[in-house]
């Protein structure tokens, strides 16, 4: 049985004292799989989302999760700041004090990991929604990113893209052992997952088999 890389137990949080967005949610993600969260909106999703990655501090509870972790935001724009893919991809990297070398090596294996080695010198502004997506995720594997937390990456994609995204981040937990939690709101994203959670009432309201809550939700937008 394979390990946890990511738990969360009995987690609170509240931006107002009498208004709780997460109420004791847990759950755990085990590692090496692809997992989705749904949930209405307004349901905390991107909340706890923030939680995972240490951006906001919980009221209660606590969290656990392989380190490092990586997140991708639903606007790639947020956080692609440089002015050149490779560029971009480095500057995720001062930190590390690499030579130049090994900098240029872990742009381009992460580069080839999304397919995307021919724009290592593309600007920015020149590439599609989907390839700065694509991009970002780069960036959190050149760091050696364990986990992946994808807030909505689609939103702002084609139908197409869309599609061609959620295959790409499968077969990069797959072939890597990365683990993966995709925020979604498109019910067929869940063929390409695991498993999935439903977040309801700031909590895990149902977890478990994706197709089963595809048409669980299914029927219940007719």
């Amino acid at each position: 049985m394979s390990q946890n890389a990511i738990n969360v137990n009995n987690l609170s949080f509240n931006w107002q004292i009498n208004t709780p967005i997460l109420d004791s949610c847990s759950f755990s993600i085990p590692q090496g799989e692809f997992w989705m969260l749904l949930g209405a909106n307004g349901s905390g999703k991107s909340t706890l989302l923030n939680l995972l990655a240490g951006l906001l501090e919980p009221r209660e509870g606590n969290i656990e999760t392989i380190q490092p972790l990586g997140f991708v935001f639903q606007n790639p724009d947020r956080q692609l700041v440089m002015p050149t893919v490779g560029a971009d991809i480095a500057f995720g990297l001062v930190r590390e004090n690499l030579t130049y070398p090994e900098t240029l090596a872990r742009v381009r294996e992460a580069l080839n990991a999304v397919g995307l080695l021919d724009l290592q010198r593309r600007p920015i502004y020149a590439l599609s929604g989907g390839q700065k997506q694509r991009i970002a995720i780069a960036g959190e594997i050149a760091r050696n990113c364990q986990v992946l937390i994808l807030d909505e990456p689609t939103a702002l994609l084609d139908p197409d893209t869309q599609i061609e995204l959620v295959q790409q981040v499968r077969t990069l937990v797959k072939e890597r052992n990365l683990t993966a939690l995709w925020v979604t709101h498109r019910l067929n994203e869940l063929d390409y997952c695991d498993g999935a959670f439903l977040l309801e009432r700031g909590k895990i309201g149902d977890r478990g088999d994706p197709q089963r809550l595809k048409r669980r939700l299914e029927k219940e937008e007719k």
